[in-house]
């Protein structure tokens, strides 16, 4: 798929430029105002923090993309959104806003994502192989994951105008993912199945925005409902159709599939990381933040989500025939 390069890259470029903005725009509004016990904040009160890891996460998302799911793309992909991560930690601690922080992170971010696209691509140089279908269509599943969590994330006050925002403008980028990734897969870009990627990204984008209008505390049917319709759009752009048309029984098993599997592995993870490895916790504390107060949970939503993603993954990254009648 020629698009995939290009695609892929631009779509890494935004979430490079969505980070820094969450970091020196909608983390600041999420600080407390002092360090006492009755100013410590409550359960996703670090939302900016989540909204600005699912942008890193977009990044090598992008780039496995980029790389038509190619292991020398999307080894060195995984790694960078690591070391990103860990650099996040270290710029929190430096409390930056304004607008000229802004430009100062976007373009460090440019600089590092441009390196190692000039790197890969120099690697890659006399070496094309095929597009890795499973990979890319993991990486669907992943970013679809996500957009459920940018889409239904909410707030101690429930008032911010900025959430909502933000987690618009990420849901949005992560259908992309989705979407793009999906199609990638796909073993032939037809006319049938770029008219399909068009129409989900316009219901999935519509879908987001329903989950974001509808009251918090009242999303889980919206997300449920998005989550279906999003990671069943993907399997029927990326599994192969046989004789021409899709085998319909094995979609409305991956839509079954699609309706409960998300919301289950994100609260089953979400339920051991509050129970067992307090690592949202951890990571307040490395960026130098108040914690959570103790009657309220420091959940990584992010992480949770990725998790939920790869979990689905492994359930739903069979785009071909061969690979589904393995699990009968």
């Amino acid at each position: 798929m020629r698009f995939a390069r290009p695609a892929g890259l631009l779509l890494s470029a935004v979430a490079v430029a969505l980070w820094a903005y969450g970091m020196t725009t909608w983390q600041p509004l999420t600080e407390p105002l002092g360090p006492w016990s009755e100013h410590l904040p409550g359960n996703n009160a670090y939302w900016a923090r989540d909204l600005r890891f699912m942008a890193i996460m977009a990044v090598p998302l992008g780039l496995v993309l980029a790389g038509r799911g190619q292991v020398r793309w999307s080894g060195p992909a995984v790694v960078l959104g690591g070391c990103w991560i860990a650099a996040d930690v270290a710029i929190d601690r430096a409390d930056l806003i304004g607008v000229g922080a802004t430009v100062r992170l976007a373009v460090a971010g440019y600089a590092v994502l441009g390196v190692v696209a000039a790197v890969l691509l120099w690697w890659e140089r006399g070496n094309q192989s095929a597009a890795d279908r499973r990979v890319l269509t993991g990486a669907a599943c992943v970013a679809g994951v996500l957009t459920l969590v940018a889409a239904g994330i909410e707030s101690p006050t429930d008032r911010e105008p900025e959430l909502n925002q933000g987690a618009l403008a990420t849901g949005v980028l992560l259908v992309a993912l989705a979407v793009g990734a999906a199609l990638a897969a796909a073993p032939a870009r037809t006319r049938a199945r770029v008219g399909l990627a068009a129409g989900l990204t316009g219901a999935a984008v519509l879908g987001v925005g329903l989950v974001r209008v509808a009251a918090p505390g009242e999303r889980l049917l919206p997300e449920a409902a998005l989550g279906a319709a999003l990671l069943t759009g993907v399997t029927l752009l990326s599994w192969d159709w046989p004789d021409g048309r899709p085998i319909w029984r094995h979609h409305a098993l991956a839509a079954l599939t699609a309706l409960v599997g998300p919301l289950v592995f994100v609260v089953a993870t979400g339920i051991t990381m509050m129970m067992m490895l307090p690592i949202g916790a951890a990571f307040t504390s490395l960026a130098g933040n108040s914690p959570i107060n103790a009657a309220d949970s420091d959940l990584l939503l992010s992480l949770a989500g990725l998790l939920s993603g790869l979990g689905m993954a492994v359930l739903l990254a069979r785009p071909r025939v061969e690979d589904r009648r393995q699990l009968r």
